[in-house]
């Protein structure tokens, strides 16, 4: 549960109105959801099931992290490496600048601001504890909720690439927590091959 904050209620609401805008459409437990309000649910289970007593910044970042997303398709970059990186340099500041934006209609301070601002833009990874959790929190959503149908789109090897990557972001405490999933067979066969290596 999200502590009992009228301010963290107020902006987590807001955040998820915006989100609640997106024609994209996804299906869980029977339920339809516009697919970024789902991920953001999600990204706020998965912090608090690794950290209960998560930062109210923390909580911020985690729920806004893909806000909005749909305004900046992947399609509207040149499609080679170059271009999704530079999509995703793009997205980091966009979420940044909304979740600011919404942050100071909810009358917070410019400290705790930045702090979401930094964040989401996922500065000092591996030299900050809550950015290098919330990294955790979003390779474990992947790997839980996206992971399969990536699989299945694409071939092993990049497949197998991706899992490496994404391995490399996280910490052993995200890595004992993705080893727990309960993955489809396939998937987790996929993540076996990965590792050994």
């Amino acid at each position: 549960m999200i502590v009992d904050n009228t301010r963290l209620q107020k902006a987590i609401e807001k955040f998820d109105a915006e989100n609640s805008k997106d024609p994209h459409k996804e299906t869980y437990k029977g339920k339809e959801y516009p697919k970024e309000l789902l991920y953001a649910i999600r990204m706020t289970e998965w912090l608090l099931k690794l950290d209960p007593e998560a930062s109210e910044a923390l909580q911020l970042a985690a729920r806004s992290q893909h806000i909005c997303r749909w305004t900046s398709p992947r399609e509207s970059f040149p499609m080679d490496k170059k271009g999704y990186l530079l999509w995703r340099t793009e997205l980091k500041k966009f979420h940044a600048e909304k979740a600011a934006g919404i942050l100071k209609e909810c009358d917070y301070d410019d400290e705790t601001i930045r702090r979401v601002e930094d964040l989401i833009l996922k500065k000092k990874i591996k030299s900050d504890p809550e950015s290098q959790l919330l990294e955790d929190v979003v390779c474990l959503v992947f790997l839980e909720n996206y992971f399969e149908d990536f699989s299945e789109k694409h071939e092993p090897e990049k497949v197998i690439d991706i899992i490496r990557k994404t391995w490399k972001k996280m910490s052993e405490k995200g890595h004992q927590a993705a080893l727990n999933l309960d993955l489809p067979q396939a998937a987790h066969r996929l993540v076996e091959q990965a590792l050994q290596a």
